[in-house]
């Protein structure tokens, strides 16, 4: 197939990084296109003469390629064959073509070409200007839902997949001493010389090889062509063993201590899907002592009307696609330039044996360098005047051209037409600040350059090259010299000397500083003039968002949507400022710049997630004793990471069936239970008891060697977040117990308060869940059981509740712990957790003649709740003091510290009255279980909607006392006992219950204390 805008012959630049040699076929939007290798799809499709690329996202016109990098706007494609390996808002200008690689535009519908919305967009598009939507879809409030569904579905940009993504991703942790930012000509210069000492050197570059725009120019470096010296450059860095490069890998962010993430883009440039055993992306994540920023610069559009028609390009881009890729995207050029720089399109452009209908220049002189060039190579030159308008539907027919003033804010005369397809234009460069604003930075404007460059308020962060102001390219190579010298003697190396290549010195005129073509119709009344392409920013729009009373240039970006987009403003942001400043009548860096946030660009979730999904997202933990839940036919529950035992069903047992007979077991025999996954944290240090006395609500400083106690742990809002048992090893060594899934929180906590606010405590914690296997035996045979493996003395006078001793159980060291969590006589077994599963075959071998029984969290919750026991986080919610649940005992307010949430127990509104209170409930049927977040009424006959006091937060049925139970908050509960209440139903029907006290069996404590 052939490619009319593929430059042949005698014409074709020397420099191409394309092998025609290697053609490839791939199809955008369902049609097949030709490409060669090391083609973008972006000049893949100029060269194949396409126009249209997408619609833009408000008024639905037709866009075409602007650009050749990050910064392009328009060509946002969704790639991938199936459902699962769509990727959306893929740049064009960035990813590279494949064999059989198939891209899509992300909007326009039913086709790009043929959009409804472009028709709507010429319709309607000057009743849409900013803020219309908060204007428009206020009233009839009725119709919210249906305005909310039809924004939502005209939002964004591509489409989510709804398949499993089939990929592996990846995350690697780094270590540099440099990490040079960019791999162009001042990326390459300093880390060679940061290098060439010895230090560590990372060099990530966003393209697919090193270069940066040394690739898209015809520079001679030290009198040869610049490839040369790229090749030799990146050779020697390459072969050197303190030396890491990285190609598509995009620094994305940029955080606090020099921590920088890298999205490197590994197989997804040559496959839809990664080879078997390859990584599609990877996340490098980096700790570097010194930072260098050569990131370049983004080339400044001028603003003008109708400058989104397709074939407006960046001046520097049309460059890029004629030497880099062989392309001209076009016949006919008309350049218009407020700079030197752009000239050397035109001169690129005629090189191509095409025709440029002329420059336009901004300015009243350019430099003599590039006005001999255009007189030798005869290209007209017309001076003071800019294109003020485009003509044209999906490509450009022709533009309207005017002379300028000396100011360059009015036209000065007659307007002249020119003839051509293709428009190139240049206002000059913005340094690419945006990594140095990540961690707070402010950029400075610079009036020389008309530009901002990073703030040196991080010390460990160097600027360089064109991404500090520096263009002349002698000039940027000779600074990334000394600052890849700095960086290495910074990092306490020895950079004696630098080194860096020379080249050609030119003659320059000074550019000028212009950001808004003026039109010889008002801003408002003329012909659309796009700042932000991709978001349907208009310059009439910022004005209008000024004139409405937004004076902040931040609520100009979100009343606007300036720089909203996938491209986070890199064309349009500064243009923006300057139109909103010169309306507001103020300077550019009086009006500031807006805030920069990672990420840079785009990042898949994939390569956010790595590999922590699936298994590796959410882990399954297991007990040292799963396989033998496994085998012996367990049912499990998700407890926080852990996979627990919930019930052991034998033949064809229901889970009602099942629960009941091991509750009877326990209640009669002896059962025994897993409570491996208790969280369990090893406390020390001479000021562990202190410590302990802050975070629990009761006292610790009396607590005897070999005792417990039972503990409630209160945020500083005064509301319980966990509770657990802690026992007391040595005066110096206790062992605090916690709930299941609250471990790691609790573990957080007592780290936090001790490092951020107790520091001076002498005191340690460690997590030691893992090693301690804890096998919980309860029942009136307990004591029979543990009495024929233990040397420890069980005499219940010596050992008595909340006792702890140390012995040997099984033959195996253990610690045991007389702890009821059932309301049993109880002994929590501690033992290595690698000897458990011998010490629970040893139970269950002298067990059987008890008729042992095993029981899971199902059994363990009906037994607690007969007791009255609670479980954080299910008969509490966070809004639950110590008081509400009935356990002011647990609170000693006489400590000489005030415990965590202790001034919070005294304010007005955990003080007054009605509050939610924990109390029993029996209902009046025995046989009825309300279900658990069953809402409570007192008045069953109340019109909807009814008055609530409370809900059922546990309820189960009792085989030993052969009735329902149920635990529940109730505002004022614990002065309604045997008031009746009433749990109205889905269905209709109403439960009736009485209030009463939450401990229904054995009230006293007489089994868990027996002797």
């Amino acid at each position: 197939m052939s490619q009319p805008n593929r430059i042949q012959g005698n014409n074709a630049s020397a420099q191409s990084r394309v092998d025609v040699s290697k053609p490839i076929t791939f199809s955008f939007n369902n049609k097949p296109y030709t490409g060669y290798a090391g083609d973008t799809i972006a000049s893949a499709l100029l060269a194949n003469d396409v126009d249209v690329v997408g619609r833009s996202f408000k008024y639905g016109r037709p866009r075409g390629i602007v650009a050749a990098g990050a910064e392009e706007p328009n060509a946002i494609l969704q790639l991938g064959k199936t459902e699962a390996t769509q990727v959306p808002n893929i740049r064009a200008t960035q990813q590279l073509i494949y064999e059989g690689l198939e891209c899509h535009s992300t909007n326009g519908w039913p086709s790009t070409e043929r959009d409804v919305m472009g028709v709507v967009g010429k319709l309607f598009g000057r009743f849409m200007p900013p803020g219309f939507y908060y204007k428009t879809f206020m009233a009839p409030s009725k119709l919210w839902m249906t305005y909310e569904k039809m924004i939502r579905k005209g939002a964004g940009l591509g489409r989510s997949p709804k398949a499993v993504d089939p990929d592996t991703y990846e995350t690697i942790n780094q270590h540099a001493d440099v990490l040079v930012v960019g791999g162009g000509p001042a990326g390459i210069t300093a880390a060679l010389n940061a290098a060439r000492t010895g230090a560590r050197v990372i060099l990530a570059d966003e393209q697919n090889e090193f270069g940066g725009n040394l690739l898209s120019q015809t520079d001679l470096l030290d009198g040869a062509p610049a490839q040369d010296w790229i090749d030799n450059s990146i050779d020697e860095l390459a072969t050197a063993d303190n030396v890491t490069l990285l190609i598509n890998a995009t620094v994305n962010g940029y955080h606090d201590h020099n921590f920088l993430t890298i999205h490197e883009r590994c197989t997804d440039q040559s496959f839809d899907l990664a080879p078997e055993g390859e990584i599609r992306q990877r996340m490098h994540r980096v700790r570097a002592k010194q930072v260098i920023l050569a990131t370049g610069a983004h080339e400044r559009p001028l603003v003008f009307g109708n400058n989104d028609i397709p074939g407006c390009m960046l001046a520097s881009a049309v460059s890029t696609y004629i030497n880099r890729y062989n392309v001209v995207p076009g016949k006919k050029l008309l350049l218009m330039t407020s700079n030197d720089n752009a000239y050397n399109t035109a001169f690129d452009w005629h090189n191509s044996g095409r025709l440029v209908r002329a420059i336009i220049d901004t300015r009243p002189a350019a430099g003599k360098t590039v006005v001999k060039k255009a007189t030798d190579a005869g290209i007209e030159i017309i001076y003071s005047s800019a294109i003020v308008q485009a003509q044209g539907n999906t490509c450009i027919s022709n533009a309207m051209v005017a002379p300028l003033d000396e100011t360059g804010e009015k036209l000065s005369g007659s307007v002249k037409q020119y003839d051509c397809d293709t428009i190139a234009t240049s206002s000059g460069w913005n340094p690419a600040v945006h990594l140095s604003c990540h961690t707070g930075g402010r950029p400075t404007w610079r009036e020389d350059i008309q530009g901002f460059v990073p703030d040196n308020f991080n010390k460990n962060m160097i600027a360089t090259g064109a991404g500090n102001g520096l263009y002349p390219l002698t000039e940027i190579l000779q600074d990334a010299a000394s600052a890849g010298a700095f960086a290495a003697n910074a990092c306490g190396f020895n950079a004696t000397k630098t080194s860096y290549a020379k080249a050609a010195v030119e003659d320059v005129a000074p550019s000028m500083p212009i950001f808004h073509i003026p039109h010889f119709k008002p801003t408002s009344r003329a012909p659309k003039q796009f700042v932000d392409f991709q978001l349907d920013v208009t310059a009439a729009g910022i004005e209008l968002a000024v004139q409405e009373g937004f004076e902040s240039i931040e609520h100009v970006k979100r009343y606007t949507a300036l720089g909203f987009g996938t491209d986070q403003g890199k064309l349009s942001n500064i243009n923006g400022m300057a139109i909103a400043a010169k309306k507001l009548g103020k300077t550019i860096p009086e009006t500031g710049t807006t805030v920069f946030r990672p990420n840079y660009t785009p990042v898949t979730f994939g390569a956010i997630s790595g590999r922590n999904v699936n298994e590796f997202f959410d882990i399954e933990r297991y007990s040292a004793l799963h396989t033998w839940h496994v085998e012996n036919g367990a049912e499990f529950e998700d407890v926080g990471q852990w996979k627990r035992p919930w019930y052991f069903p034998k033949g064809e047992e229901s889970m009602h069936e099942a629960v009941n007979r091991e509750c009877l077991a326990t209640r009669n025999g002896v059962g025994i239970i897993d409570a491996s996954t208790l969280g369990k944290i090893d406390i020390q240090g001479p000021d562990a008891r202190e410590f302990l006395n802050r975070v629990y609500t009761n006292a610790w400083s009396k607590l005897p060697v070999g005792r417990c106690r039972y503990g409630l742990m209160c945020g500083e809002d005064g509301m319980v977040f966990d509770d657990g048992v802690t026992s007391c090893i040595s005066d110096n060594h206790f062992i605090m117990t916690t709930t299941s899934g609250g471990a790691a929180h609790v573990f957080n906590w007592l780290e936090i308060w001790h490092q951020t606010e107790w520091p001076e405590l002498e005191v340690y914690f460690n997590s030691v869940t893992d090693q301690w296997a804890t096998l919980s035996i309860s029942g009136p045979k307990a004591r029979l059981l543990l009495g024929e493996l233990t040397d420890i003395d069980l005499n219940p006078d010596t050992f008595k509740f909340m006792d702890l001793r140390e012995g040997v159980v099984a033959g195996v060291p253990a610690r045991v712990f007389r702890i009821s969590f059932t309301g049993e006589q109880s002994y929590e077994i501690n033992v290595q957790a690698n000897y458990a599963l011998a010490v629970w075959e040893k139970l269950f071998e002298h067990g059987a003649k008890y008729d042992i029984t095993p029981y899971g969290t199902e059994t363990m919750h009906v037994l607690r709740a007969e007791k009255g026991f609670i479980i954080v986080g299910q008969d509490t919610d966070g809004s639950m003091t110590p008081y509400d649940l009935d356990m002011g005992w647990a609170v000693s307010p006489a400590k000489e510290f005030s415990f965590l949430g202790k001034r919070s127990l005294a304010r007005e509104d955990t003080v007054k009255e009605n509050r939610k209170q924990l109390v029993g409930l029996k209902t009046t049927d025995a046989k009825t279980v309300a279900p658990e977040g069953s809402q409570i009424v007192l008045d069953p006959n109340q019109k909807i909607p009814m008055t609530m006091v409370g809900h059922v937060t546990s309820s189960y049925y009792s085989a030993v006392l052969e009735r329902s139970i149920a635990m529940a908050v109730i505002k004022g509960g614990l002065d309604k006992m045997g008031d009746k209440v009433y749990m109205p139903q889905a269905d209709g029907t109403t439960i009736e219950a009485e209030i009463c006290s939450p401990v229904f069996y054995d009230p006293k404590g007489e089994r868990q204390n027996v002797k």
